[in-house]
Order: structure tokens, then C-alpha cells, then sequence
């Protein structure tokens, strides 16, 4: 019948079944060739079923009633294919009987077998089908389902449990893209709002003087790049997602210290102990995230407060460290640093996204390295990236450098 299909339980029940059938067959052909390999055992107790042999030989020699040794013979040979006769006879019903007995009890067990098979089918592949039901349960909106099987710890539970955190990760990045959506979708219209209220404010007054559109049109430049930060930092996150398509040689330290000599310190001072961190990367990138962690470092800092910046390779790794003074930090608070669009109480400045640490994690993860944030005991905050080196760093001198406060 076209269409028709059996169900793996069905399956598994016909392959148990199948496989009992087979043993028990063979089973039965060895027993059967055993028994009938046996020799013919012609004995006046075991093989013909007469119980006093001689008596019979004595009726026979009384019947023929005579001496004549020609027809004792005779007697006697008749009696001796009567013994191997009875005895062939007797072999052959016993392994008819064996036979016939063997394939009944093989038939009765293999039903017996069949029916176990499908009831054990349905208790393994059970797991499955609550699998099954709570794939189809999740949607896009609904990912709240879990399999949550209970029982021993096997190899269906591990894969339930396995299903379960792949739901919690897919439940957890849907949920991460809507509120990214949704701060991308409110941080963008701030400055469209900005630029709209500046140029209703103009339009609306009848004779505009040049001070006034001067002053709309810097109001509006200004909003537009920060619309423009604003699409380049999150076209930065897109990209990444889909892996580094760019690898040269290039140095952590060379890197943080091209980032220092550009960013804007103001009266921060600026400590550098930048050691050889060699590998191979995209450098447009890695030249990001070294601008994103001193500009972090600069930014979210005290007045006249200091900014340390270390690169090295440690354990085959290298390193960057950036650290800066600051206000204490909740060490609980410290992970969602890295989340888009998250920023700490006292982090709610408007001159950033809170985009500059997820950027940081991004281009660490595409260069499959890491990224950690430590409070410091004194206040602020040390955050490291580490990204896999590919080759020996050659001996150089390093660079020590403290940037005078302005």
C-alpha cells in the first residue's frame, strides 16, 4: 500500500522477534542433529520394547521344533533384525516427537517473544516521543517546552537532557534578539527624533534667520553621527556572526598602542606594559576592540583617574589587558556587561550605546577567544581578552610607557 510505512517500534518489535526466531531455530537444528548423530544403541533394555527377549528367542526355536542348525541360524538372524528394526524405529519417533515438540514451543515462545518485544519497544522509544512532542510544542514564540524525562541515567536521557539545553539556548537567543530589536529599534530613533524635532522647530517659524538654521543644521549632523556610530557598531555585531574572513599576522601590543596614541584620554593617565602577543587575526578588527576597551576604560572612569594597559602570551594565549579606576562594581553585574545595549546604574551616560563591551566579546569569539571582566578591589574594572597564538613570539623589548596626565 502506497504510503504505508512501519513505525520504528514496529520495526524494533519484527527485529526482536527475528532475532529470537533465529536463535531458537538454531537452537532447535543443533538439539535435533545432536540427538539424531547419536548411535543405535541395541540393548534388550533400551532399544526394542519387549520385556524378556529370551523367551521370545525360546518360543521362536519351540515354533521351528527342530535341531537343524541351518534354521537355528535362521531363528537367530530373524531375532537380531527384529532387535535392530525396533531399535531404528524407536530412534525415529523419538526425534519425530523432538522435532514436532521443538517447533511448537519455538512458535509459542516466538509469540511470547513478539509480544515483550513490542511492549519493551514502547517503554524505550517512550523518551522519544515526549522528544517529539515538545519539538513540536516550540515555535518561535513558544519555547518554553522541555522534555524533563525522568528515570535511569542512559543514553535517551542524555539525549533528552541534550534536547532541553538546546531549547534553553534557542529560548534565551530568541529572547536576547527581540530586546536586541528592540534597544536597536529605540537607540536608532533617538537621534531620527532629535533630527525631526529640530527641523519642525525651524519649519515652524515663519522667517528662519541663518543663527537658527546654523543651529539645526549642527543639531542634525550631530544626531546623524550618532545614528551612523550607532548602524556601524551593530553592523560590526552582524558581520561577526557570520566568522572572520580576514587572518594576517599581527600583535596585540603593537595594536593597543597604535589604539592609545588615537583615543582621546583627556586627563586620565595612561600606564602601558605592552609585551610581544603575536597572532593571526583580522587587524581592522582586533584594532576595534582594543578602541572599544580603552575608550571603555577612558570613559566609564573618575576624574584625574588611571588607565593601565598590558598585552602578553600566557599559556600559548595572548592577552590583552585593559584595566581603569572607577566606582566599585557588583561582581554579579559584571556578566551582562557584555550583553548589547546593557549598561550598569552608573553607566546610563547618553553618550554611548552599551555596545562597546558586546562588540569586545564579538571579535573575541570570531577569533575563538575569550573575554572576562574583573572588578577591582580599589574600584573600576580589568577586562581581559585572550585569543589563541599561532606562532612563537620572537624576543623583543617591551614597551613601558605612562602618558602625563593633561
Amino acid at each position: 500500500m502506497r504510503g504505508f510505512r512501519l513505525t520504528a517500534r514496529a520495526r524494533l518489535t519484527l527485529l526482536y522477534t527475528g532475532m529470537f526466531t533465529l536463535c531458537g531455530a538454531i537452537l532447535v537444528a543443533v538439539s535435533y542433529l545432536l540427538v539424531a548423530s547419536l548411535p543405535e544403541a541395541v540393548t534388550d533394555s533400551s532399544t526394542i520394547v519387549m520385556e524378556n527377549p529370551s523367551e521370545f528367542l525360546a518360543i521362536c526355536r519351540h515354533a521351528i521344533n527342530t535341531d537343524n542348525p541351518e534354521l537355528r541360524f535362521k531363528c537367530d538372524k530373524a531375532f537380531q533384525e527384529g532387535m535392530v528394526a525396533g531399535a531404528h524405529g524407536q530412534r525415529e519417533a523419538t526425534l519425530a516427537h523432538l522435532l514436532q515438540y521443538s517447533v511448537i514451543t519455538l512458535a509459542a515462545a516466538t509469540a511470547l517473544a513478539a509480544l515483550a518485544g513490542w511492549f519493551i519497544a514502547g517503554r524505550v522509544l517512550r523518551p522519544v516521543h515526549q522528544i517529539t512532542a515538545a519539538a513540536r510544542s516550540a515555535s518561535q514564540h513558544n519555547l518554553s517546552a522541555r522534555v524533563a524525562l525522568t528515570g535511569p541515567r542512559d543514553e535517551l536521557r542524555d539525549l533528552a537532557d541534550t534536547f532541553d539545553d538546546m531549547l534553553a539556548r534557542l529560548e534565551a537567543a530568541f529572547q536576547s534578539q527581540k530586546r536586541f530589536i528592540a534597544n536597536a529599534s529605540h537607540e536608532l530613533r533617538t537621534p531620527l527624533t532629535v533630527m525631526r524635532t529640530a527641523v519642525d522647530v525651524v519649519l515652524a517659524k515663519p522667517a528662519a534667520t541663518p543663527d537658527e538654521l546654523l543651529a539645526m543644521g549642527r543639531e542634525v549632523r550631530t544626531a546623524v553621527e550618532q545614528a551612523d556610530r550607532l548602524i556601524d557598531a551593530l553592523l560590526t555585531l552582524a558581520r561577526n556572526e557570520h566568522g572572520l574572513h580576514t587572518r594576517e599576522h599581527t600583535d596585540l601590543a603593537t595594536v593597543a598602542e597604535d589604539a592609545v596614541d588615537a583615543a582621546a584620554v583627556g586627563d586620565r593617565g595612561v600606564h602601558l606594559d605592552l609585551r610581544p602577543a603575536p597572532l593571526s587575526g583580522d587587524p581592522v578588527l582586533l584594532e576595534r576592540l582594543a578602541a572599544n576597551l580603552i575608550d571603555n576604560a577612558v570613559r566609564y572612569n573618575v576624574s584625574g583617574g588611571d588607565v593601565w594597559v598590558t598585552t602578553g602570551m600566557r599559556g600559548g594565549r595572548a592577552t590583552l589587558t585593559v584595566a581603569n579606576t572607577g566606582p566599585p562594581i557588583d561582581p554579579a553585574a559584571v556578566d551582562g556587561l557584555f550583553q548589547p545595549f546593557h549598561r550598569l546604574e552608573n553607566r546610563t551616560t547618553r553618550d554611548g550605546f552599551g555596545l562597546g563591551l558586546a562588540i569586545v566579546a564579538s571579535i573575541a569569539a570570531v577569533h575563538h577567544g575569550t573575554v572576562t571582566a574583573r572588578p577591582r578591589a580599589a574600584g573600576g574594572l580589568a577586562l581581559t581578552v585572550s585569543i589563541p597564538a599561532t606562532e612563537t613570539p620572537r624576543r623583543a623589548s617591551p614597551t613601558f610607557r605612562q602618558n602625563p596626565r593633561a
